[in-house]
């Protein structure tokens, strides 16, 4: 039983990986479309709000969520709970290292990064870029630690939140497209695109 679902699990990540790596022009517009707005609205809210002061809306692991979510939208990884999930238990893990661990930048990196895994692991909410997340809590600038657990909100959950609605709209306007991964989902767009064709 553990090997037939191991060669299944198997069997579906090769698939996946060779889906997403097919060379499809109109995939790849549809990627860069996504990632465009989505980091293009994160950039514009930035130079309204903090001119030059700090990059708060712009953390890094938005950049590597982007990768995921716009272009490769059927790993697991990419769905909404992990996105959501990941960067917001992280967010709260790297807020709360910074606090307790302010000034051994060794150690509560390292327990920031490692917590958020197994935390995100044991939640099923597994979100690469959410390591990031709680590294940038902990490394990052004066004014982003004196946020405090308003990083949570903003950037974080305001960022991710903007990061989903914009891949929610672009990852579902063709027919070949679909996201969230998932089967309902799945059978709910083919029956609309059926009836698409049949009006």
């Amino acid at each position: 039983m553990l090997i037939q679902k191991i060669k299944r699990s198997y069997r579906k990540t090769k698939y996946i990986l060779y889906k997403e790596t097919l060379v499809d022009i109109k995939e790849h517009l549809w990627s860069f479309v996504g990632s465009f707005l989505g980091i293009g609205i994160l950039a514009y809210l930035q130079s309204r709000t903090l001119a030059d002061s700090d990059v708060l809306f712009l953390i890094g692991s938005f950049g590597a969520s982007s990768v995921l979510i716009y272009g490769v939208i059927q790993s697991p990884l990419s769905q909404p709970r992990n996105l959501v999930g990941g960067h917001i238990i992280s967010a709260i893990v790297g807020v709360t290292i910074a606090k307790l661990v302010p000034d051994v930048m060794w150690l509560a990196s390292a327990l920031a990064v490692s917590i958020s895994i197994i935390l995100m692991q044991i939640t099923k909410t597994l979100h690469p870029p959410g390591g990031a997340t709680a590294l940038i809590a902990v490394t990052g600038s004066a004014h982003i630690k004196s946020l405090g657990y308003w990083y949570v909100i903003s950037p974080v959950l305001i960022g991710v939140l903007i990061l989903l609605v914009i891949a929610l709209i672009v990852n579902n306007m063709t027919p070949n497209r679909y996201y969230p991964n998932h089967k309902r989902y799945r059978k709910f767009r083919k029956l609309i695109h059926k009836n698409d064709i049949a009006n």
